[in-house]
């Protein structure tokens, strides 16, 4: 398997990874389903956003993105979604240790993530590649802001 840039051409792909508008709404706040691609190659315009593929052979895997933020002299890993026919193999793991080598390439001093706090697997998934809570009170400022109460990872 290779961590790839993400290649325009496969937004109507990932974008169409979720199986439900629940799922749809776990991985990007979203309510539309199914999620329009326009969606997915919107999101490759941040400046400080880099995305990414992880594919085998030739097919796509797994998408996932780096928010920097020189500011806060961190890295958050976002918008992870495991294509449906892979689900269950370990792919998610090794996209989010992939991700977490290239957060950590950046120099930057802190690597965090968030997870819909329904999404049970994604946690189990996140927690296996190195990943623990942030203190309550600290998950509990971030969230003041937020639409649900995410739970708050960083890497160790």
């Amino acid at each position: 398997m290779d961590l790839q840039p993400f290649a325009m051409t496969h937004a109507a792909t990932v974008a169409s990874w979720p199986t439900s508008s629940r799922e749809v709404a776990m991985w990007c706040g979203r309510q539309e389903f199914p999620l329009p691609a326009r969606v997915v190659a919107g999101w490759q315009r941040g400046e400080d956003v880099r995305t990414h593929l992880l594919v085998e052979g030739r097919d796509p895997l797994g998408y996932g993105e780096l928010w920097l933020d020189a500011e806060e002299d961190e890295v958050e890993l976002a918008h992870l979604i495991v294509a449906p026919a892979a689900r269950g193999r370990g792919i998610g793991r090794e996209l989010v240790r992939g991700l977490t080598a290239l957060a950590w390439e950046t120099g930057r001093a802190n690597v965090f993530m968030r997870v819909h706090p329904d999404n049970d697997r994604a946690l189990r998934c996140y927690r296996g590649a190195g990943y623990l809570p942030v203190d309550a009170h600290l998950a509990a400022e971030w969230n003041a802001a937020q639409p649900v109460d995410y739970t708050w990872l960083r890497h160790r």
